[in-house]
């Protein structure tokens, strides 16, 4: 089903009387997933979570929650199992984020049409700045970073998938459309050689590959990963771990799928799965963000981020 929460479009499928277990019995546990490691609800309440980043200066989780109402939109911070603090209040549906190169926290903001910078502060942003701001733009949704400091985000139109688009914001502050194939594109990241783009589209209930020219903008894409499922999902969010394999949201849980796309197995998750991020101090914890649950699992990989090197 869809959920609105104040013009944000949040896709939440489901199949009744589905048997999450059997399902899970179809597919192997993915290679990189840590010998009898399962899964672990370090958070829970009736919200729906997104956008999960880790602060590897605080080694703390931040994370987006979407309650009843436009206003009703946070960044939380995980500070024990079962205890958060609110680390940024009003955030205007900010939804997916992602640790920039620099440190700060970005963020696509749905309701205000804008693409923001946080710094991180112990209590909450240290400032804010608006690297973007267009009324145009329907809902921005995920966001990632190039090694290379450019910026790319999703911009979906979920109610007519008519105006749906992926943006680069370059390193100099322009705005291109590089991709506008997609009926919904949503989630995405950036390959850890910055070599290419992979974004999952909401409609298609696909991920696709687009690699990423010179100039920052997107060549010719083609289908990545359709895994043989009949589950249909929405893909939502996505990560990447320092083998270049991608952890893609939706179609059940959390596919994993190699480098070349070929499937290396399910995270089966009881709720919808919006989102995925390494974390942890040595940066083998994953951390799914779903409706009314956080949950870590441990692993056998780091995340990307720990193991990048941007380049200035």
């Amino acid at each position: 089903m869809t959920k609105r929460l104040g013009g944000l479009l949040l896709i939440v499928c489901g199949v009744v009387g589905f048997d999450r277990v059997s399902f899970a019995a179809d597919f192997p546990v993915p290679p990189t997933v840590a010998d009898g490691a399962k899964l672990v609800s370090v958070y829970s309440d009736d919200r729906f979570f997104e956008g999960p980043s880790w602060d590897t200066k605080s080694k703390k989780l931040l994370f987006t929650a979407f309650g009843s109402g436009k206003d009703a939109t946070q960044i939380l911070r995980l500070d024990g199992p079962g205890k958060v603090a609110v680390w940024a209040d009003k955030t205007e549906g900010v939804n997916g984020t992602y640790l920039g190169n620099d440190g700060r926290l970005l963020g696509a903001q749905a309701f205000g049409h804008r693409v923001m910078s946080y710094g991180i502060g112990a209590n909450g942003p240290a400032d804010s700045q608006v690297l973007l701001f267009d009324t145009k733009l329907n809902q921005p949704n995920d966001i990632a970073q190039a090694p290379g400091g450019n910026i790319y985000f999703t911009d979906p139109d979920f109610d007519k998938r008519e105006k749906s688009a992926v943006f680069l914001l370059n390193i100099k502050g322009d705005v291109v459309k590089i991709i506008h194939d997609m009926p919904v594109p949503n989630g995405l990241i950036v390959s850890n050689d910055g070599q290419t783009l992979y974004v999952g589209d909401s409609h298609l209930a696909l991920w696709r590959a687009y690699s990423i020219q010179s100039d920052g903008t997107a060549g010719p894409g083609r289908v990545f990963f359709n895994p043989d499922t009949e589950r249909k999902d929405a893909p939502d969010g996505m990560s990447i771990d320092e083998q270049n394999n991608l952890y893609f949201s939706g179609r059940g849980g959390v596919w994993v799928a190699g480098k070349f796309g070929n499937s290396l197995g399910l995270i089966a998750v009881p709720e919808f799965c919006s989102n995925v991020t390494f974390g942890g101090e040595d940066g083998k914890t994953l951390y799914l963000t779903c409706s009314k649950q956080v949950y870590s699992l441990a692993m056998k990989v780091r995340g990307g981020q720990f193991v990048r090197k941007p380049t200035k």
